[in-house]
């Protein structure tokens, strides 16, 4: 029999050839003269059982020497044309990774079963090909086969694994004509997980919504995506309305609604999955463990993602990652190096992820030797692959300190290009120390790297306003509304009795908002008195001194903090979320509001968080 002339990547390896026996001549010794060896033996059932056991056993421990000695004496004993024997063989050369061989025997095989095509399309799934798998799928159909779901779903498994949203669409297609999209909880579950993970996230929840019956796997998948896709709010209300249909609940449900709460850092919310999974008893699995670390970290609270970690006696990298990476964002630069330590007494080896958390918090608390020490230190390591997201940290410690020059420098001399973020973090710097030039250098990039970023071209306004150079500022805002690019609405939001709040600067709609503004004039009514005014140098617009101060006045996260105090109980904390960079004015306002509320104000922005108690805080005025 002919063999086809095209395998996936595993037979391109394989020399020219016209059958399987060629490649094991010297293993089988089938050099020996024809009239020596047996062109088909009558093998006895005892040594047929011995020798599939023994394929078995080679499948087992992925081994393929042994394999190819074992398939070798399947030929000399004629074993090699019975189907059960033939399927063994594709099975143990696929999970050895020789998908070439196993088709090679599936090509040469008289007689194929059912299992021949699903043994052989799962190789070609396990080997993440799904194009091979889905071809082989259509010719089976071809030549009337009867196919079940589990074939078909684990051909999506490996288009979810190879986020191949084509091939996904043909196979739903498929899967209809076949009249099994519908009444199959199996395919379809597979569908919802591959729409999902290939970001169709729509039609994900369209299938899901359309299916009659949906298993644990089913709503864990639709959660998942949406998390994936950072719809956070959506996958919390897909796990409160499996909580109403009375679903049990699986480790993979809960882990996804503690991220979604991570991604909104609702704290409240998170303490709630957290008793769930401590009646469950999947707390203690290190993998929900290192989820929950995450959470509490990303919801401000710091103490809590720490007690979690302690009662994990056996901890991975990933949980000791989440660990150091909340004490960064939390600006805790002595825990974070301390738990990098301990990391290492452990036996474990920091990764990247490792050091761009550590690197991190250099640049957040202007650790500029200490920057260079890890970074060095990085660098030296076999172990850790560096990447441009580590010489992005390492810019951001230069720049921040004022060496902005010898930021530059590092770019220049860096083996990957520069990204966006970098050159913004550059920009920044530059509009920080003053640096007009480079500011300008960076500003031309981040143009070309980002065309529909309007945040680069006021941060360049900025950058002139600082220097009171207003014609600038003016050129700058023109080709800004010129470009038609977008810039980010700066908005704060606050959780208040399960309930979100979001605010925006100068905000009119919300149902309290004439208390809210009646609120804020007393806040700053008191302040004034222990000595605090309106930092206008940080709003940047060429406009009188009032109107800069009644700009000011009405920032999203002044808003956001002033509800929070007149809704939650005296003395608790007050947790804020902001999409972008608290300005120093509000900074201000919130260490004065500290002092006056006597309450710990935390706020996230989209660089760190800044614990405000006692008209301090914890930044130490670096960020």
């Amino acid at each position: 029999m002919k063999f086809p002339t095209r395998f996936d990547n595993h037979s391109k390896l394989l020399p020219p050839c016209r059958s399987i026996c060629s490649l094991l001549t010297p293993i089988s010794n089938l050099e020996r003269p024809a009239t020596q060896r047996p062109a088909c033996v009558d093998a006895s059932h005892s040594h047929i059982s011995k020798l599939q056991a023994l394929l078995q056993m080679c499948a087992k421990l992925r081994d393929p020497d042994k394999g190819k000695m074992s398939h070798g004496r399947i030929i000399l004993s004629g074993m090699h044309i019975d189907t059960l024997t033939s399927n063994m063989l594709i099975n143990m050369y696929s999970k050895c990774g020789i998908v070439g061989y196993a088709r090679m025997v599936f090509d040469e095989m008289t007689d194929r079963s059912l299992v021949s095509w699903n043994t052989m399309i799962s190789a070609y799934t396990r080997s993440g090909n799904e194009k091979e798998a889905f071809s082989l799928l259509i010719e089976m159909r071809r030549q009337g086969m009867v196919f079940s779901e589990f074939t078909v779903s684990s051909v999506l498994c490996a288009c979810a694994a190879n986020n191949s949203l084509l091939v996904c669409q043909q196979l739903h297609a498929f899967a209809l004509k076949a009249a099994m999209c519908w009444a199959n909880v199996f395919v379809a579950t597979a569908l919802v997980d591959v729409y999902a993970k290939c970001g169709s996230i729509d039609e994900a929840a369209v299938l899901f919504e359309s299916m009659e019956d949906r298993s644990e796997v089913t709503w864990s998948s639709l959660m998942a995506g949406f998390v994936q896709n950072e719809l956070f709010d959506e996958a919390l209300a897909l796990f409160h309305r499996s909580q109403m249909t009375g679903l049990e609940y699986n480790q993979f449900m809960i882990s996804s609604a503690v991220c979604a709460c991570a991604g909104l850092a609702v704290l409240d919310g998170g303490k709630q999955v957290h008793g769930l999974l401590c009646k469950t008893g999947y707390d203690i699995n290190i993998f929900v463990a290192s989820s929950l670390v995450d959470m509490y970290a990303k919801s401000g609270s710091i103490h809590d993602a720490y007690a979690v970690f302690v009662r994990v006696e056996e901890k991975n990298n990933v949980l000791w990652n989440a660990m150091i990476a909340g004490f960064s964002r939390h600006a805790h630069s002595l825990e974070t190096m301390i738990t990098f330590e301990k990391m290492q007494q452990s036996g474990l080896h920091p990764n990247e992820v490792t050091y761009v958390s550590v690197l991190s918090v250099c640049s957040h608390m202007g650790l500029v030797e200490q920057g260079r020490k890890y970074f060095a230190l990085m660098l030296k390591e076999d172990k850790t692959t560096h990447n441009v997201l580590h010489y992005s940290c390492m810019v951001d410690i230069l720049g921040r300190s004022g060496l902005v020059c010898e930021a530059m420098d590092l770019i220049k001399t860096m083996p990957f290009d520069a990204t966006a973020s970098m050159w913004g973090s550059l920009l920044s710097s530059c509009r920080t120390h003053g640096n007009v030039a480079l500011a300008e250098t960076a500003s031309r990039f981040l143009f070309e790297l980002e065309p529909e970023n309007g945040g680069n071209h006021v941060l360049l306004s900025n950058v002139y306003a600082n220097n009171r150079n207003w014609s600038e500022v003016a050129n700058a805002r023109k080709l800004l509304k010129e470009s038609e690019a977008k810039k980010e609405r700066g908005k704060s939001w606050i959780q208040i009795k399960k309930k979100v709040h979001t605010f925006m600067v100068g905000e009119r709609h919300h149902e309290k908002i004439l208390e809210i503004y009646s609120e804020i004039d007393g806040f700053f009514a008191e302040m004034e008195k222990i000595g605090y005014t309106t930092q206008t140098d940080h709003d940047l617009h060429d406009v009188e001194k009032e109107h800069k101060q009644e700009l000011l006045r009405h920032h999203s996260e002044k808003l956001a903090m002033v509800y929070g105090h007149m809704c939650i109980p005296a003395g608790l904390p007050i947790r804020i979320m902001k999409n972008l960079r608290i300005c120093g004015d509000c900074h201000s306002f919130m260490k004065h509001a500290s002092t006056i509320t006597g309450r710990e104000i935390i706020v996230r922005d989209t660089n760190r968080f800044h614990h405000f108690s006692h008209g301090r805080c914890s930044c130490g005025e670096f960020w």
